[in-house]
């Protein structure tokens, strides 16, 4: 140990990390696991990397996550919320209806498509975040938990449901074709994504994604 000069200061004891100063462990967890699902995926997503990047010991994680499927489940929601808010973009980038002249149909028609634009916007500019959002669960349970909301409190399958809903309450689709339609057009949506970020199509340019998209898009409306 190295002597120290009498009646010097001591050194100053290590800066200790914010995430325990604030008590916000577990949001410092899921932003370093968010930061590796971004980069590799949920494949990426380890409980002593994520422990590293945060500044804590492995052992810490566990107060907040059991073990790494917990983990993993967290961040999947966390970045579910984050497709929901490219969602709520693109919806907040439409004119408002309210007014004289508003066409509340064409109104709805704009928001079905942006719902889809969005989706496909997020899949392909966050391809990481996106085969994260989808890696768990394996069923449909918590597709309307608030852990993957968006600003508005909706998640990305409550956000078609009530692009949907618009539709019928304006009179572009009939009431009785309403069941079951959220899991055709999210199939359909799904589908192109998955084949411009994993499969064949994964080489087109940005202008041509968003092209497919909105021809799809189209299609899926008239399917309607």
């Amino acid at each position: 140990m190295p002597a120290t000069t009498p009646g010097a200061e001591p050194p100053p004891p290590p800066i200790k990390r914010s995430t325990y100063r604030h008590g916000n462990l577990r949001s410092a967890l899921l932003d370093a696991a968010l930061e590796l699902a971004r980069e590799g995926g949920p494949d990426a997503v380890s409980l002593r990397e994520v422990t590293r990047r945060a500044g804590v010991s492995p052992n810490a994680a566990y107060r907040h996550f059991a073990d790494r499927a917990a983990l993993v489940h967290g961040v999947s929601q966390a970045a579910m919320a984050r497709a929901a808010l490219t969602m709520e973009e693109e919806i907040d980038r439409l004119a408002p209806v309210d007014g004289p002249g508003g066409d509340r149909a064409a109104h709805a028609r704009a928001r079905f498509r942006a719902v889809g634009t969005g989706y496909i916007r997020f899949a392909v500019t966050e391809p990481g975040l996106f085969r994260t959002a989808f890696h768990v669960p394996a069923d449909m349970a918590h597709a309307t938990d608030t852990t993957g909301a968006g600003a508005g409190g909706l998640t990305p399958f409550e956000l078609l449901g009530a692009a949907l809903d618009g539709l019928v309450e304006t009179g572009l689709l009939p009431a009785e074709r309403r069941p079951g339609a959220e899991f055709l057009a999210w199939s359909a949506v799904h589908g192109l994504a998955v084949l411009m970020i994993d499969g064949p199509l994964r080489g087109v340019t940005g202008a041509q994604a968003h092209d497919a998209g909105q021809d799809l898009i189209g299609m899926i409306e008239r399917g309607l």
